[in-house]
């Protein structure tokens, strides 16, 4: 995961495209959607960690403030270097990483081998004796000491049958891995140890000594950490910065001898977990209250509901306020820039008007809206309102047309909605009501939660005989479940997963690219989930995602939105808005806006309706960027990214950088900010003979899985997906509020067969009417799905449009969200739907995939491979097959030495890390999780180049060597 720290080329991928959404029915046609049809060569140039001596964290705060300026200064001078590059073809390269352990098979125990630098240089050394062979691979460090990455030595190319080469590669990279392990030592491609921080002082080889002062952690020891001093000092920094150790808490899996459940009641033990289909689900990121509450070995959960009013938390989605100044000819207010720098917009609100944003925490008594401007919400005095909040959220959800846009229902004649009075209610209604019964006899009016039933609860009279009551009560009653506590960058950060970076056509595409398939990402991450097992114990989650968000959270204590006390939190000129800030989450999270700006609308205002979470900025940088014609959305994303501080800074690497030639400084902040898609810049070339890299954008949330072949599936996928969306103009745009919540949804145990995430309903316009109100509307992949439109002609120039047109209106038109109420609606889609398809307007993401795959006519071989990996995922999705996440945890439930305690012991851990390892190299079958799918078993023999050498041998080496020949028969003299 901290690939971060290596600066490396990463490519991306490109397989052809025009675009039409007519070609798209034609196509949709043959391939039923329902059940289907049974470059250039170039190197990535690796560089290396950065050599020098890293600054403590104290003698870095003079610096953080030059350096975060330096970085925009060097964005701007990249991007208006290479912002008019076009042309760049389809270039991709995916990212696998392995953890290294040692078996002891007579103890039955496993433990981290410490050697991942011996055997990266072994590797990279042979890697220089076979430069001659076409497929090779890059060996690079991550964070922890038993960890290695590995990418292709040569980036895949737009051509179809580059496809087939990532498998084989992957497999290559898995072979070659093998040569250097020694005999007692496996890496499995598996997302986490299962056993890490488990073990105390005996859990590496060589042994080390839980502690140390990087981490300072109570459960591992700093000698886990790779030893290139950047690794350590950004674990010691973030740790200072912070304030304190990061805590993680995740929730811990209930099994019926779990011992930290007995006797805790609660309302997750009442109401099961939440009841009917929803998930329970962590609120990563956003457990200061419940810590503070219940301690670290406690969390606090929450449920999915219906419209996702609760996900992912109060106060952190864009409101609407009514602009109603009552002053006489007074007609609106103009727009700010920043707070009191008026702008001369003539598109000023006037009275009567609605805009969205939000409160500014640091800048009280103004609102940043979602164009990117400010408004004051009084006059100075405080005796005129300028805006009234007039709704809590942006988005309607039931009844009635929405005032904005993004509907979560179907939007036909509004039918009648009803209340439901039981346990569905808002949590402030229910307060409401609590306030007016008589809560005198009530053991439960102390103001105070308990997770222990009061003794005489069931004697209580007023409890028995008021059922509003006792709903009130248990509502109010919080989820609160044991967790798993860890204390350490490591556990976040010794994480491996699967990443994939493309190489765009142009900045506009790579930007267009980054908005879409950030709206994947949690989808992705859910179908891929392998991680259910932390610290030796069986976790209610699957995902390793908010593990990492949480153990590198550096933000301080007012930055996470806690409140002073006592001049608790002082302030710190040296950090950024001097560490008091509100900054809604961690540097690694899912993204927080969008970035494509598109030509709707004003070119002055981030034009995206879809930004409806909070985005904080460093208005300074936002001004400096607007001032150098870098467009809003672009100036949003970068001012938001540097709204945060550099972690480690080099002695001698400060002003010393020159901000024309290097990028250095930016990519100190750029790459510590670990969201679900990184949007990268050209490099600069040096020299000459540097390569040529284009913009690009690179997938981040994929968990690892066991084979190659899941790996490559999954890598193929997204790489196809992306030539879908710029092929056939199609439009994923969800509402920031709710990729959130599918990131929340997707952590959830076993959710992407039983949960629901919002999925935007039409990927392309609607061919009539808008609102479905008494008006006929027709999904453009409506006569498709129905086997209506058969007399389409994909040569037909009026249906297919050229390539030259790339980046078509419909395209610049995205971001404002044009076409109506249902035009841009979205709903809950099981996995199942969002991937086969769902009525006659969602034609699913896999006959999307195959219908691109026969209008590039996709040649044989590679589209029989395809199509493999398609099924497999269509079945995943289905729930016919399991995810790792689910088939581990099953796996550890059914071992003989599980006492069904959520305690995952050394043999257990063991034999499951020896299953892992088989299933990869292909010696152990597994239908639950494969189906009827077998590979070729994966041997070191092959995995280099045997040269034909002439180096001299000693004669008793030769005679040796021919005693054993000369004695075959066929050199035998005849009778």
């Amino acid at each position: 995961e901290t690939a971060v720290h290596v600066k490396k080329s990463r490519y991306a991928h490109h397989c052809g495209g025009s675009s039409l959404f007519s070609a798209l029915l034609v196509l949709l046609l043959a391939v039923d959607c329902k059940g289907y049809i049974a470059s250039r060569r170039s190197s990535i140039k690796m560089g290396l960690l950065k050599v020098g001596v890293p600054k403590s964290w104290d003698d870095s705060k003079p610096k953080l403030n030059y350096i975060r300026n330096a970085g925009v200064r060097q964005f701007i001078s990249t991007y208006n270097r290479v912002k008019d590059l076009k042309g760049d073809e389809l270039l991709w390269g995916d990212e696998v990483e392995y953890g290294i352990f040692v078996l002891d098979p007579e103890n039955k125990k496993i433990r981290l081998s410490l050697r991942a630098k011996e055997i990266m240089d072994e590797l990279n050394a042979n890697e220089q004796h076979h430069l001659h062979r076409t497929e090779g691979a890059k060996w690079v460090p991550e964070y922890g000491a038993w960890m290695v990455e590995s990418t292709p030595n040569r980036p895949y190319t737009g051509f179809s049958h580059d496809l087939l080469r990532l498998e084989r590669n992957m497999r290559l990279r898995r072979q070659r891995l093998m040569t250097v392990l020694k005999e007692n030592e496996i890496a499995p491609t598996v997302t986490t140890f299962p056993l890490l921080g488990a073990m105390g002082d005996d859990s590496t080889v060589p042994p080390t000594k839980v502690g140390g002062p990087k981490a300072d952690s109570e459960y591992i020891s700093d000698d886990i950490i790779n030893p290139h001093p950047r690794f350590g000092t950004l674990t010691k920094n973030i740790r200072e910065r912070r304030g304190g150790k990061v805590s993680i808490r995740v929730p811990l899996f209930k099994d019926t001898n779990t011992k930290e459940f007995k006797g805790l009641v609660t309302a997750l033990e009442q109401h099961g977990c939440c009841g009917g289909d929803a998930l329970q689900l962590w609120r990563y990121g956003k457990g200061d209250a419940s810590n503070e509450k219940y301690g670290r070995d406690f969390i606090v959960v929450g449920c999915s509901t219906k419209d996702g009013s609760s996900e992912p938390g109060e106060g952190e989605q864009l409101k609407k306020w009514l602009v109603n100044i009552a002053v006489d000819g007074c007609k609106g207010l103009f727009y700010r820039s920043a707070p009191n720098v008026i702008v001369p917009d003539a598109n000023w609100p006037r009275n009567g008007d609605i805009v969205v944003g939000y409160e500014v925490p640091d800048q009280p008594g103004w609102v940043r809206l979602q164009n990117g401007y400010y408004l004051p919400m009084q006059s100075d005095d405080g005796k005129i309102q300028f805006l009234h909040q007039v709704s809590t959220k942006v988005h309607s959800t039931t009844g009635g047309l929405p005032k904005e846009f993004g509907s979560s229902t179907p939007l036909f004649v509004p039918a009648e909605v009803s209340a439901d009075p039981g346990l569905g209610r808002d949590l402030l209604q229910l307060k409401e009501e609590i306030e007016t019964l008589d809560l005198t006899d009530s053991p439960t009016n102390s103001g105070k939660l308990s997770l222990t039933p009061p003794s005489d609860v069931e004697a209580t009279a007023p409890m028995r005989s008021s059922k509003i009551l006792r709903e009130v009560q248990h509502q109010l009653l919080e989820r609160v479940c044991p967790a798993v506590h860890m204390d350490a960058m490591a556990f976040g950060m010794g994480c491996c997963c699967l990443q994939v970076t493309f190489q765009n056509e142009d900045v506009d595409e790579s930007r267009f690219v980054y908005d879409q398939i950030a709206v994947l990402a949690p989808i992705l991450m859910a179908l891929t989930a392998a991680t259910p097992i932390l610290k030796g114990r069986i976790v209610d989650t699957d995902c390793r995602w908010g593990i990492i968000s949480e153990a590198v959270d550096d933000r301080t204590p007012a930055e996470r939105g806690l409140t002073e006390q006592d001049g608790s939190m002082p302030t710190q000129p040296e950090l950024a808005a001097n560490g008091k800030r509100r900054l809604y989450k961690s540097r690694y999270d899912s993204i927080s806006t969008y970035i494509y700006q598109g030509t709707c609308g004003n070119a002055n205002q981030v034009l995206n309706k879809y930004n409806d979470i909070p985005v904080p900025v460093e208005e300074e940088f936002y001004k400096t960027l607007r001032d150098n014609d870098i467009d809003p959305a672009l100036s949003q994303h970068i001012s938001h990214i540097f709204a945060r501080d550099p972690l480690v800074i080099f002695d001698g690497a400060v002003e010393e950088v020159d901000d024309e030639t290097n990028t250095e400084h930016f990519e100190s902040i750029q790459s510590t900010n670990w969201q679900s898609v990184r949007w990268k810049p050209p490099p600069p070339r040096h020299t000459p003979n540097d390569p040529h890299i284009g913009w690009r954008t690179e997938f981040r949330s994929m968990e690892m899985q066991l084979t190659d072949f899941e790996n490559a599936a999954f890598t193929s996928f997204i790489v196809l997906l992306t030539r879908v969306i710029l092929t056939f103009d199609l439009n994923l745009y969800l509402p920031l509020s709710r990729v959130d919540a599918n990131m929340q949804r997707a952590h959830s145990r076993n959710a992407a067969k039983t949960g629901k995430f919002y999925f935007r309903r039409h990927l392309a316009p609607l061919e009539e009417g808008d609102f479905g109100y008494g008006v006929q509307y027709t999904s453009i992949f409506a006569n498709a799905i129905n086997g209506t439109d058969t007399d389409g002609n994909l040569n037909d120039e009026s249906r297919v449009r050229s390539q030259s047109d790339a980046d078509t209106s419909h395209r610049r038109a995205t971001p404002c969200a044009t076409g109506g109420d249902e035009g841009n609606s979205y709903e809950e889609m099981t996995m199942a739907e969002i991937m086969t398809g769902k009525g006659d307007y969602f034609p699913g993401l896999i006959p999307l995939v195959f219908a691109y795959l026969e209008l590039i006519k996709c040649d044989s071989f590679t589209m029989a491979r395809m199509t493999e990996y398609l099924n497999f995922i269509e079945k995943r999705a289905l729930g016919e097959l399991q995810t790792p996440a689910t088939w581990m945890r099953n796996f550890v439930r059914n071992h003989k030495a599980y006492k069904q305690d959520s305690v995952v012991s050394d043999e257990i851990a063991y034999d499951l890390m020896v299953a892992c390892k088989e299933i990869g190299e292909g010696t152990r079958h597994e239908p639950s999780l494969l189906g009827d799918l077998k590979f070729e078993p994966i041997t070191t023999a092959g995995a280099y180049d045997v040269k034909l050498g002439s180096k001299r041998i000693q004669n008793t080496e030769i005679l040796g060597l021919l005693a054993r020949y000369t004695k075959r028969s066929s050199f035998a003299i005849p009778k």
